[in-house]
């Protein structure tokens, strides 16, 4: 498809022998928002990894925006799970933005005009302009990812895939950073990995149940079968109305 972002056919990746994604096709369109939910161990990160083109199929063949990943990379956005630094290091929000026009300008040359306009323009769309001289270890967990989501767009990527990205985030703050998200798709494609199946099944469009093999139907409607064929468990189904209450399969 002309809109298509994402192309994966067929995608198999092994390591000594044992598949860690098996015999993946899913379709990423412009201006999806996709959720990709599983258990640890079932290849959510490894399957991400595949779109950067950081890690290489053992078969099938990956596409991003009609090319090899990594001739795409710079217009892909990446928030990754983890993100270890030293708190005390002296780097302000401003400096950890610019990093990510250094893919667009290389590496030790200088920033130009265009470089910081946007940079400017990144941090305001997050709500984070505000705090641009600040030191980014003196900020609480979820500034820290607003700020770091700026870095990802400040290339003005065309596809931001996000690693857990509440995980350092407080519940009070989480819903307006779905919000954001919403807000980011108007001009992009964004895939989220999570392990918050209520809050991805809120505000994603698409919902993609990953654990070795994909189980994806191009909406975000969950069946319990679905989800106990992604979690290898029994699954109660929790409804949100006026009040909620849990939906349990007849005994």
């Amino acid at each position: 498809m002309t809109n298509e972002v994402v192309h994966l056919e067929h995608i198999w990746v092994q390591h000594n022998g044992v598949p860690i994604l098996e015999d993946i096709s899913l379709g990423i369109l412009e201006n999806d928002f996709v959720g990709i939910i599983g258990p640890n161990g079932g290849g959510k990160t490894t399957l991400l990894k595949v779109i950067l083109g950081l890690i290489q199929p053992t078969r099938g063949r990956v596409t991003v925006l009609g090319k090899h990943p990594e001739d795409s990379r710079n217009s892909i956005g990446y928030v990754p799970q983890h993100n270890l630094f030293d708190r005390q290091f002296p780097i302000s929000v401003w400096e950890v933005v610019l990093m990510g026009r250094n893919g667009r300008v290389g590496l030790f040359k200088r920033y130009s005009s265009e470089d910081k306009a946007k940079a400017e323009e990144s941090l305001d769309s997050v709500g984070m302009l505000q705090h641009a001289g600040r030191q980014i270890g003196k900020l609480s967990g979820g500034e820290q990812q607003r700020v770091l989501i700026s870095r990802a767009l400040v290339s003005e990527p065309r596809l931001l895939l996000l690693d857990e990205p509440t995980a350092s985030v407080d519940p009070a703050m989480q819903t307006e950073f779905y919000e954001l998200l919403e807000e980011l798709k108007k001009r992009m494609a964004v895939v989220i990995v999570s392990h918050d199946i209520g809050a991805v099944s809120v505000y994603v469009d698409k919902i993609a149940c990953l654990n070795v093999q994909l189980h994806y139907h191009g909406s975000k409607e969950l069946s319990d079968d679905i989800l106990e064929a992604t979690y290898k468990c029994p699954v109660q189904m929790i409804a949100h109305g006026t009040i909620p209450h849990r939906v349990l399969k007849e005994h």
